[in-house]
């Protein structure tokens, strides 16, 4: 049994294919590392020099220029890497339409946002900083970069763009720490992060001999990319809603210092939601070869996936529920304590984050974006009316409450209600009772 298995292992390992994309993953999986390290080190001190209601502002200010900025991406992202795959002699069409689209789109969401700002009750000053942020949702066109350099499985150079950018960007923060800078230079450095991201992807692009790609703009293309794509924008909205309602909810019924508290447990139970992300886009472009070989093999890679994240999220949510307090008083000092609760709460929707990322990939392969768009309305949906209904009763706590069953009502019971989710659905169950059946 044993020789077997250790047959099995050093025929994977010295597999071209299998080499490729470990080593795509491993750059990622490095790079995801660092930034955690740096959310630790810097994002942290940064919280703590802030304090949670200072803090509190801030995160604010993210949340709502995030829900906004999903929209910016036009939905885009995925179909780009799909159709760079397969198309790739029209690589410069796609990357050049894609760029001027999302360039419209960002336009498009300032505009909207400048409609809507002034009708809430943020003071000048609020505003201000979410006008300062929306203004870097330009450079986020230059991320039809990274997907290029995904559907070539050129991790590396993703990588080392991100790092560049990461480094930079923590030296500043730093920086305004030690001398005691104002709230505004944070809020700017936050903008300043997406400029010397592209800058740095467009470097990278430019270096491997690739023409510039501004110059092209199809008509034809451009329609085909947003017939395609026109769910996933409303989708992706919707997933923000879901993602940063709560914490845009708590500080209209709570407060800015209650927002503080509670993005100080969102930060911790959020850092680990780059594996998800980082694993399925690492190897979305070898599930879609799966599909095209054969239907075993295209499920087989999926049960795979499924078992893999979903019980990486609970070896994570296990301790993190039992040492939430501790970490928070390590982390945030006990200014930040009451966030404690709120992360032991919160830590296990990540089961649910896991799973409904690694089925996106599913819905996206088989064209089925509509169905994305019903299952992430229907999270948002639960989430407002869980948070109004949760907060006033259970205050912060009752908030993180509601973010669970948001995540596994939209990820997980949806599937019982739609018969071409069925098959998903046992996948997953599989995943989560029969874990080492499923690996083998």
């Amino acid at each position: 049994m044993f020789k077997s298995l250790r047959s099995k292992i050093i025929i994977l390992k010295n597999h071209q294919g299998f080499q490729r994309y470990a080593a795509n993953t491993t750059w990622l999986m490095v790079e995801q590392i660092l930034r955690i390290i740096a959310g630790i080190l810097v994002g942290i001190w940064v919280a703590r020099y802030l304090g949670p209601e200072q803090y509190g502002i801030f995160s604010y200010v993210l949340a709502f220029t995030t829900i906004f900025g999903g929209i910016a991406k036009l939905g885009l992202d995925g179909i780009l890497v799909r159709e760079l795959i397969h198309q790739p002699k029209q690589q410069d069409i796609y990357m050049g339409t894609a760029f001027w689209l999302k360039v419209i789109g960002a336009v498009m969401v300032i505009v909207f946002m400048a409609c809507i700002v002034p009708f809430m009750s943020n003071d000048a000053t609020t505003n201000l900083y979410i006008f300062i942020i929306a203004g870097g949702l330009f450079f986020q066109s230059f991320e039809v970069v990274e997907f290029y350099f995904q559907s070539q499985v050129l991790a590396k150079l993703i990588s080392i763009c991100k790092v560049i950018q990461l480094i930079f960007s923590s030296i500043i923060k730093i920086y305004l720490v030690l001398i005691q800078a104002d709230l505004f230079w944070f809020v700017c450095v936050m903008s300043f992060d997406m400029f010397s991201l592209a800058l740095s992807y467009f470097i990278a692009y430019r270096t491997q001999g690739n023409a510039s790609f501004f110059k092209y703009f199809d008509f034809d293309v451009a329609k085909k990319l947003l017939k395609d794509s026109w769910l996933l924008i409303f989708s992706s909205l919707v997933v923000m809603i879901y993602m940063r309602i709560d914490q845009i909810m708590i500080k209209e019924m709570l407060g800015d210092y209650e927002v503080g508290i509670y993005s100080a447990a969102v930060r911790l139970s959020e850092a680990f939601y780059f594996i998800p992300v980082l694993l399925t886009a690492s190897i979305f472009p070898a599930i879609i070869n799966a599909r095209k070989e054969s239907a075993l093999l295209y499920q087989q890679r999926m049960q795979r996936l499924y078992t893999f994240l979903i019980w990486v999220a609970i070896l994570v949510a296990l301790p993190m529920t039992l040492l939430s307090e501790w970490l928070i008083m390590l982390l945030y000092g006990e200014a930040y304590l009451p966030a404690g609760q709120v992360l032991m709460i919160h830590i296990w929707a990540a089961v649910f984050v896991f799973m409904g990322v690694a089925c996106s990939q599913y819905l996206l392969a088989e064209n089925l974006q509509k169905i994305a768009f019903q299952r992430t309305l229907l999270g948002a949906i639960a989430n407002v009316c869980l948070n109004f209904i949760l907060i006033p009763t259970y205050g912060l706590k009752g908030s993180a409450i509601a973010t669970l069953l948001a995540q596994f009502m939209a990820n997980y019971m949806y599937d019982f209600f739609d018969k071409r989710l069925h098959n998903q659905l046992r996948l997953k169950t599989q995943a989560i009772f029969l874990p080492f059946k499923t690996l083998k």
